[in-house]
Parts: structure tokens; C-alpha cells; sequence
């Protein structure tokens, strides 16, 4: 019975831990690594092929985004997790597989003209199709197995529609050991989904630490602050423009905003209209619509008793093609528009800005972490003009966001989540943080708690029948190569433009269906702008 920690060690995402256990070889979650990647990641043991199972905690990419890509290896077995979990999923890899074909399409152009070798995508939307079809839905809290000697359960984790903590139970002769995979723990008190539920008994704990040394602090009463927000940028005449990501946060602000209507906490602005400029985040609606029962919170459930919808309200409007999205602007009421992407950095948010940013009347309100180098960092630590689509705009709307706002359990929700087994588990291993924070929240569950704890990096490899440690891998840091600043700054303008052609190809899909006339124009526009741009070989 042993585990090797492959990803997300000392790092903050690609969440993987391989295990071979009861005779099978299988794996807890298969994440892309997103955002700085310090250290160096051994691969998986086992071939894809070889592997029996996956056993997923929640749809976010970090933790199953290279499902597709082992798929492509080889890997045939079922992936198993929750209903929601997999409902996301369907939605949230095929958008990846159009990103990863589409790059794979650029790389190929342009490595053909250099002489370089084909460019192979991590995976193509066949891949994402296939290892959907080998998803098993599974009900939080039912014990299932995937094999002779291992039982499942998925208890509701709090952190997203459908994330779970795994409790694995593992029989092999007279020896059974029970092992509890975190997944992401939520944060208390979110709107919509239920609180994280907490495990009582464990001899191995696997546990994140992504704000293992930060509080959120007091939590702010969102419905009050976003209404106070909505008046005031209507009391100037302008508008309220919320950068959101489509899975997760948008629904929240949903579930404010019909609050703040159903109270009649904005005066003088009746039945304002609200937009969701996001096809993804339109779906991912559906799909939180369809898991209320199983998924929704008390008070959510209450409503839903009342025959209220909770994420759906009078003035919402909902944006699907791409004339809808131009509409959009073309209304001067006064008005919210919701779009991804949350970071400013592509997506249909971007055109809102364009047109919006300029305007001391309009409002553009962050509700998420905004990453180092990205547009929404820059609008937030105070840019006086910023460049959309290769044009300067200047920065004159009122730029704030919502303070505290996660779906992470902080460092006290992460203590009281650890606290809460009735013994002390032989060995807890703290993963999914940043490099020095796994160490100093090992440290804090060892001085508080009396654990024994592990900060393991990737490679690591532990006999969870013995309890002992069979390699203990050393973290190796990913090298860094100098880069120019302006070497920096072509690759920034390139990643622009790179968003431009996604945007391209998702205008030409939300165009199927467009009368023959109209498509064949539209054809015609594509092919002189490619004729224009593409650089063949003298």
C-alpha cells in the first residue's frame, strides 16, 4: 500500500497523488499545473494504460485538467466523482480541448515556415469526449468500490458545486487503512453551495494548504456592499461592469443580485437589467440549477421551497451569440454586465471594457484574485490607460472589488477542518500550497494540533502500511531562463493576439446556423485577413 506524490507539492496546483493499493494502480485527481511553476514534477510511475481508476475531488483544471491527456495515453478506466463534478467537467475540458487545439494550430503554422517538428497538442477535443464518457456519477456519501478491497466515499468539501473530500478505505490481508484526501476545503458560509463537511477518522490524512498562513479576516456582508455599489453607479448614470469567472463566481453574483432586488436594496433603479455575457458561465448555470437539491445550502433550498429560483430574477438577461454580446453596449440604460474572463486577459470582458472603461460614470467591480502581469491586476493597482486591442484607453471609471471574497477556507477554517478527527491520524501530508507555506502549516498542525506532519515534494514516495517513508524526494527548481524586456514585451502583445484567436473561433462556432449569405461574407473577411497576415516562405 503505497502513494507517490506527483503534483501540486510545495506548489499550489496540478494536484495528482498515484496509488498502488489492494492490487491496483490508480490515481486521486490529474491537474494542470496553472500559473508560476517552481519546481520539477516526476512523472506518473505507471503508464496511462496501466492504471485501473481515477478518483476526482472537483472540476477545477488544476485538479482534473489533464484527464484528456492520459486518455490520449492510453488510459481506458473509469473516472469517478460526484454528479456535479462531472456534469462541470463535461463543459470545462471541452473548452480546454478547443484552447489546446487551437494553440496546437498557431504552433504548427509557424513551425512549419521555421522548419521545426509538428507541434502535438496535450490532447484534442476527441481526447476530452472520450474520457468523459468513462465518467461514473457518484452520490456524496454512498460507499462504492472500485475494486476488491477499496471503498469510496465522496464527502461535500463546501469549495465548489460538486468538490469533495475522498475518505479511501483500503483492506489488504488483515491489514485496513482509511485515507482522507482534502480535495480543496471551502469556505464557510459561501452563498449557494453547502458548508465543507468534516471527517471524523483517518490513519493518513492528504490535505491542502493554500491559505495555510492567511486569514480572510471578518467577512464583509456582500449583499450590502455590491448594492451599495449598484446605487451609487446608477445614481451617476453609469454602469457596473464585474470581470467574473464563469464557473463559481458568477453564480454568486447572481445569488447577491436577487437579493438585493427581491429586498429592494437599490432605489430608484427598478427592475435595472442584469447581463451574463459568458457561454460557459451560462452552462455552468444550468448546471448548478440542476443540482440544488444535492449541492444547495439551507437557505438556498428555502427559497427553492418557495418556488424561487435563486439565481434568476426579473431585468436578467441572458448573452449567447456574439450580436448579443455587441447589443449589449448598444443599450444605454443603465445596467450590470457580468463576463469572463475574471482576469480581463480574454474573453468578451474585454470588448465590455473597451467601450466602458473610459466613462467616470461606469463602475468596474474585481471579485476575484487577479494574477501578477494580467489586466485586472493592472486596472486594480491604479493604470491610467491600458491597451484593448492594440488601442490606448483611458481609465476614468470607478475601479474597486470585494475584499475577502474565496471559496478557499482560510488558515482557521484549514486548523478546524484538521482538528476535527476524533484521533490523531499516523501521518498527515500537507500538499497544495504555496512552497514555504506547506512547511510553516506542517509546522502549525505539529505545534497546535500534536500531528505528525509531512510537507512532501513531488517524487516522494510512502508505504502507508508500514507508515515509513520509502524516498524522500528533494524539491528541484525549475531553472529560469533570462528573458529581455523586450522579449517580454513581444511575447505580452503576442499573448493578446493569441486571445483574439480564440475569440475568433468561438465567433465562428456561435455562427453555425447563420443563413448561407451572411456565412459566406463572414468567410470571405476571415480569408483576406489570413491572406494578409500569413507569413509564407519566400
Amino acid at each position: 500500500m503505497k502513494i507517490t506524490f506527483v503534483g501540486a507539492a510545495h506548489e499550489v496546483t496540478g494536484s495528482c497523488y498515484y496509488l498502488e493499493a489492494a492490487g491496483r494502480k490508480f490515481l486521486v485527481d490529474c491537474g494542470m499545473e496553472q500559473g508560476p511553476d517552481y519546481y520539477e514534477n516526476v512523472e506518473i510511475p505507471a503508464a496511462p494504460g496501466e492504471l485501473d481508476f481515477v478518483l476526482l475531488t472537483h472540476a477545477h483544471m488544476d485538479h482534473s485538467g489533464n484527464l484528456p491527456a492520459i486518455y490520449a495515453k492510453g488510459f481506458q478506466g473509469p473516472v469517478y466523482a460526484t454528479d456535479a463534478t462531472c456534469n462541470l467537467c463535461d463543459i470545462m475540458l471541452r473548452d480546454s480541448a478547443h484552447i489546446q487545439m487551437f494553440e496546437a494550430e498557431w504552433r504548427n503554422r509557424k513551425g512549419r515556415r521555421q522548419g521545426k517538428p509538428e507541434f502535438v497538442p496535450a490532447y484534442t477535443m476527441e481526447d476530452a469526449m472520450g474520457v468523459l464518457r468513462n465518467f461514473v456519477k457518484c452520490p456524496y456519501d454512498k460507499i462504492f468500490c472500485p475494486a476488491p478491497g477499496i471503498q469510496v466515499r465522496f464527502v461535500d468539501a463546501g469549495h465548489l458545486l460538486g468538490s469533495a473530500s475522498i475518505e479511501l478505505t483500503v483492506t489488504e490481508g488483515d491489514k485496513e487503512e482509511k485515507i482522507v484526501f482534502s480535495g480543496d476545503i471551502g469556505n464557510k458560509n459561501q452563498p449557494l453551495i453547502k458548508d465543507p463537511q468534516y471527517l471524523q477518522d483517518a490513519d493518513y490524512v492528504i490535505m491542502e494548504s493554500t491559505y495555510g498562513d492567511r486569514s480572510h479576516g471578518e467577512r464583509p456582508d456582500y449583499v450590502s456592499l455590491l448594492a451599495q455599489i449598484i446605487q451609487e453607479t446608477f445614481d451617476r448614470g453609469g454602469s457596473l461592469i464585474i470581470p467574473s469567472f464563469a464557473v463559481g463566481r458568477t453564480q454568486e453574483m447572481l445569488y447577491f443580485i436577487r437579493q438585493i432586488k427581491a429586498d429592494g436594496l437599490v432605489s430608484g433603479h427598478d427592475n435595472f437589467k442584469v447581463y451574463v455575457d459568458s457561454p460557459l458561465a451560462n452552462e455552468a448555470t444550468t448546471i448548478f440549477s440542476g443540482h440544488k437539491y444535492d449541492c444547495f445550502d439551507e437557505e438556498a433550498l428555502e427559497l427553492i421551497k418557495k418556488g424561487i429560483n435563486p439565481l434568476s430574477f426579473q431585468g436578467l438577461k441572458i448573452s449567447v451569440t456574439s450580436d448579443d454580446s455587441k447589443a449589449i453596449n448598444e443599450d444605454e440604460d443603465c445596467k450590470v454586465i457580468i463576463s469572463a474572463s475574471g482576469m480581463c486577459d480574454a474573453g468578451r470582458i474585454k470588448h465590455h471594457l473597451k467601450h466602458n472603461l473610459w466613462n467616470e460614470k461606469n463602475t468596474v467591480l474585481f471579485v476575484g484574485y487577479q494574477a501578477s502581469g494580467t489586466l485586472g491586476r493592472a486596472l486594480l493597482e491604479g493604470a491610467s490607460e491600458v491597451k484593448l486591442f492594440g488601442e490606448p484607453v483611458h481609465v476614468g471609471a470607478h475601479i474597486c472589488r470585494m475584499p475577502g471574497i474565496s471559496g478557499h477556507a482560510d488558515v482557521n477554517g484549514l486548523l478546524e477542518w484538521a482538528g476535527a478527527f476524533k484521533k490523531k491520524p499516523k501521518k498527515v501530508f500537507v500538499t497544495h500550497g504555496e512552497d514555504t507555506v506547506t512547511e510553516s502549516f506542517a509546522k502549525r498542525l505539529q505545534e497546535e494540533l500534536g500531528y505528525d506532519t509531512m510537507a512532501p515534494f513531488s517524487g516522494t514516495e510512502y508505504d502507508l502500511t508500514d507508515n515509513v517513508c520509502l524516498y524522500e524526494a528533494k524539491g528541484i527548481r525549475i531553472q529560469k531562463t533570462s528573458v529581455s524586456p523586450k522579449t517580454r514585451k513581444a511575447a505580452g502583445i503576442f499573448e493578446k493576439l493569441l486571445s483574439l484567436g480564440y475569440r475568433l473561433l468561438e465567433v465562428i462556432k456561435k455562427n453555425e446556423g447563420t443563413p448561407n449569405k451572411d456565412l459566406a461574407r463572414f468567410s470571405r473577411e476571415v480569408q483576406s485577413l489570413c491572406d494578409k497576415w500569413d507569413r509564407k516562405e519566400e
